[in-house]
């Protein structure tokens, strides 16, 4: 048996883990899973203070995904609740306490809130036992909910969350919403860049950054499944190439407004200097002074090469734009990257940068139909795209949906 000293030790070990982490989505995911790891739960879900509301924001389920093929992922329903006492997470955020519940189907008579079932009759699921603990910053703010669902003894029987372990948990959870809170605020600066880019180019939005970037993690991570990448590689590179394909066209804030918002056909110049965007963007992050600086030097330098070699901007000193010896075509420009010749960090982004346009309205044309898009795909593989990374894509199309409808334009 771990004594609660060795469970302390163990807490403090994974509070380290976490805080390193950048990315607020991969930071959820990982939170929420050390958590019922630490209490033996079977489920459980975060949500994160907006405003005056509870934005339902990550769920895991062990049950419901050993029902799924393996590879798959639970898809699940992004809502918000009022942050009062009806319900069990908005309860615990207005009183700011934890929540200790044996069995949700047996709550005392004077309890204010209530249990909603809806989820479990859809979904064919029995929720009895929950532990519900705030996040709290450092100013013992409320930040977020985390809610863990089913605690099991080793024969998976269900069982009451342990009195001894609320304290220890409590621990986890604020060490945890510190890190939320660092990693909120790096994507705020980040979005903040977005916002500077959309100012000059209206495409460059933050629903259509937050689509690419977490497409991209899905097909790198379905793509890597089938590579035989390791667990703990995947997920320590999902959270730099979230962050990094965020930025993939940061370049073009270097571009002209005469071309950025040209309400005319580019002429042949104009599409030479808007494929400068890709090593002008490149180059911020030439000189790095972390991992996510070389993946965001990765994404931006090469998001718009071709696996069959004709995008750009092809193999250049990026510091230049100048191409690298021995690698001029016979009008002296660059030769284009092929197939793994690209990073493929930059396949990866490609394939969802273009996935999102050709799927949201722009102002020069209205969204394609998903079986055109899905066609052009197809069509483009061993093309444009790599070929091994497109059937990942379709690989995860659900879960790649259900991101279009969290990150909507609307």
């Amino acid at each position: 048996m771990v004594n609660q000293d060795q469970k302390l030790a163990n807490i403090i070990n994974l509070g380290r883990e976490i805080s390193e982490i950048i990315d607020v989505d991969v930071l959820l995911d990982r939170t929420l899973q050390i958590a019922r790891d630490l209490t033996n739960a079977d489920a459980g879900s975060i949500y994160i203070k907006e405003n005056d509301k509870l934005k339902f924001y990550h769920t895991q389920n062990d049950t419901l995904q050993k029902r799924l093929p393996p590879g798959k992922k639970l898809i699940y329903s992004i809502f918000s609740i009022p942050i009062n006492s009806r319900s069990i997470a908005g309860c615990c955020a207005s009183a700011g306490d934890i929540l200790n519940i044996p069995d949700v189907h047996k709550l005392p008579k004077d309890a204010s809130y209530s249990f909603d079932s809806k989820f479990d009759e859809l979904s064919h699921y029995h929720t009895r036992s929950m532990l519900t603990l705030p996040l709290k910053n450092q100013w013992k703010d409320i930040i977020g909910i985390l809610q863990l669902i089913n605690a099991q003894d080793d024969a998976k029987n269900i069982m009451v969350f342990s009195k001894e372990d609320e304290s220890l948990i409590m621990h986890f959870a604020n060490l945890s919403a510190g890190a939320l809170e660092r990693a909120q605020l790096t994507r705020a600066l980040i979005l903040r860049m977005i916002k500077m880019a959309e100012l000059r180019d209206p495409m460059e939005t933050a629903p259509h950054v937050n689509r690419v970037a977490a497409y991209t993690v899905e097909i790198y991570e379905a793509w890597a499944r089938k590579r035989g990448i390791s667990r703990d590689e995947v997920q320590k590179n999902k959270d730099i190439l979230r962050m990094a394909a965020m930025l993939h066209d940061v370049g073009k804030m270097a571009v002209s407004d005469l071309i950025l918002q040209k309400p005319a056909r580019l002429t042949d110049e104009d599409r030479e200097v808007m494929q400068q965007h890709t090593f002008l963007g490149a180059r911020l992050f030439a000189d790095p002074y972390s991992n996510f600086d070389e993946a965001a030097f990765k994404v931006t330098l090469n998001h718009h090469e071709r696996w069959d070699g004709n995008g750009y901007p092809g193999h250049i000193n990026p510091l230049t734009g100048e191409p690298i010896q021995g690698y001029e075509t016979k009008n002296g420009k660059a030769r284009g990257k092929k197939g793994e010749e690209i990073h493929h960090y930059g396949r990866l982004v490609a394939i969802a940068d273009v996935y999102d346009a050709l799927s949201s309205n722009r102002v020069y044309k209205e969204a394609w139909k998903e079986d055109q898009v899905f066609d052009t795909l197809m069509q483009d593989a061993g093309k444009q795209f790599d070929p091994e990374m497109i059937e990942a894509f379709f690989d995860s199309i659900d879960v790649i949906r259900n991101i279009a409808e969290r990150y909507s334009d609307k």
